[in-house]
């Protein structure tokens, strides 16, 4: 692995998931609030390696593959924690971890065979949508927004779930080449 900025934060965004579960599992106000700041820092390293990544032209292959699995923890880490406190349902969050699951599978697979499978705006859409309905319920956690912050919950899970269920597909979609039998015999 090439040592660059980029690739750092990377680092530090999966180094930070214990420490935000530790903010986020201890009592106290405080304990929430730096869990709602640091995952929001760690979030905003994925905005900032990515950019920094490309227009420093330090995109590597440890990059292309650490950033994605760096953001699926961290937010797969708070969706499992979020169950755990009943902010959750169980069966959205297991669709969308099937979901990135899957996804990553397919990634795996069309690296195999020599392709790169890059994200799409659907899937930062995704991403985005994962990211805020976490900071939500977060900040609900420490504010509290009483019925009508239950309501924008749901409207921001079902966003959540639509937009991985559509992105996992499109990227099925786009790589739906590597399912096609080969011609070789």
């Amino acid at each position: 692995m090439r040592w660059n900025v980029p690739n750092s934060l990377t680092l530090a965004r999966l180094a930070a998931v214990p420490l935000f579960l530790a903010f986020l599992f201890l009592p106290g106000t405080v304990c929430k609030i730096l869990a709602l700041a640091l995952f929001a820092v760690a979030a905003l390293t994925d905005a900032v390696d990515g950019y920094l990544a490309r227009s420093l032209r330090e995109v590597t292959t440890f990059g292309k593959l650490a950033d994605p699995i760096a953001d699926k923890i961290l937010v797969a880490a708070a969706f499992v924690s979020f169950v755990e406190f009943g902010e959750l349902r169980a069966l959205p969050v297991i669709v969308i971890l099937a979901r990135e699951f899957l996804v990553t599978g397919l990634r795996v697979l069309a690296l195999a065979e020599g392709l790169v499978i890059p994200a799409s705006p659907l899937g930062k859409l995704k991403t985005l949508s994962h990211v805020g309905l976490a900071l939500f319920i977060l900040a609900t956690r420490y504010f509290g927004v009483g019925a009508l912050g239950l309501v924008f919950k749901e409207v921001f899970l079902y966003l959540a779930v639509a937009l991985a269920v559509i992105s996992g597909g499109e990227y099925f979609w786009r790589a739906r080449k590597l399912f096609r039998p080969s011609s070789s015999g």
